[in-house]
């Protein structure tokens, strides 16, 4: 666990302490809040704040004054129609806030969703933890050939014992000068009284983007969704990937009706374009359909074949 002894009981302090609500809560996602869920090698997702549940998301489609009497599975009905005909403004009626450490080449992906309200650490008033990102082995990839955003090959042998070492010797001279300039210990003393040290905002510029920062991340649970299918899907990079995959459990406990109709829909869903219907209705038909006749393009063909599993 990428976690202090001071923050871990300070974690502990948070989830010692129980207060009574009339607010909607939902008790699986109680049991995770503020538990930090460990991603990469010093990275976490925790769960600080929420509000609304899957009642909250049926409420507010049919406009109720109550949590209403309704069974369970007329509101997984309602839900599952909701997100299969994309009306997603009952889905806006529920917020989370989480507090996440990730590397700061992934904060430059994510920071991409400008749907959420952000407040990241300031390496202007704050001193940087000396804590930074190196793959694991089977994720030290090669340029993919064929993909301009993907990765080709697993690194071996001397290669990717070279490619290690330059990660991590860069990194830690990095912050070993980053220290120098600052001339601060992580309590702000100066380490060397005869020398003022370089300004927290300057000195920050020399570390490379593997560095890890922080921040709170708060959004909706409609936007939330939109970040997670885009993120976790196969095609996002592994970095930024993992940490979709831990706020996924965190949905499934807070809004599980929502989250089931999030995967099957959205996440095992496809879309296809009118040309691709067109050509599996034809197929429907028995008609032996090509790429050259079927008015897709190659990519768009081998795509469909994909979905098709043909």
């Amino acid at each position: 666990m990428p976690l202090t002894d001071e923050q871990l009981q300070e974690i502990e302090a948070q989830r010692a302490v129980a207060q009574p609500t009339r607010r909607a809560v939902s008790p699986a996602l109680e049991e995770m809040l503020y538990t930090a869920l460990p991603v990469l090698d010093h990275g976490f997702v925790r769960v600080i704040d929420y509000m609304g549940d899957d009642a909250a998301v049926v409420q507010a489609a049919r406009v109720s004054y109550g949590r209403g009497t309704r069974k369970v599975s007329q509101d997984a009905g309602l839900i599952n129609y909701l997100m299969r005909h994309r009306h997603s403004t009952p889905f806006e009626m529920c917020e989370i806030k989480y507090h996440i450490k990730l590397p700061i080449f992934v904060a430059r992906q994510w920071i991409r969703h400008r749907t959420a309200n952000v407040n990241e650490y300031s390496a202007r008033y704050s001193i940087l933890d000396n804590e930074f990102y190196i793959p694991a082995p089977e994720q030290l990839s090669a340029q993919s050939s064929n993909n301009r955003q993907g990765r080709g090959d697993v690194l071996q042998g001397e290669e990717a014992a070279r490619v290690m070492q330059l990660l991590r010797e860069d990194s830690e001279r990095a912050y070993d000068h980053y220290a120098e300039m600052l001339n601060e210990d992580e309590k702000g003393e100066p380490l060397d009284p005869e020398r003022s040290g370089l300004a927290r905002e300057l000195a920050r510029m020399n570390l490379s983007l593997n560095f890890y920062t922080q921040w709170y991340w708060k959004t909706d649970l409609h936007n939330l969704m939109h970040f997670l299918s885009l993120r976790a899907d196969p095609h996002a990079q592994y970095e930024i990937r993992v940490y979709a995959d831990e706020m996924i459990r965190t949905m499934r406990a807070w809004v599980p009706l929502c989250a089931a109709a999030f995967e099957d829909y959205r996440m095992g869903g496809v879309s296809l374009s009118a040309k691709a219907v067109a050509t599996v209705r034809r197929m429907l038909g028995g008609e032996a359909v090509t790429q050259a006749d079927s008015g897709l393009t190659a990519r768009e063909w081998r795509e469909l074949m994909a979905v098709l599993d043909r």
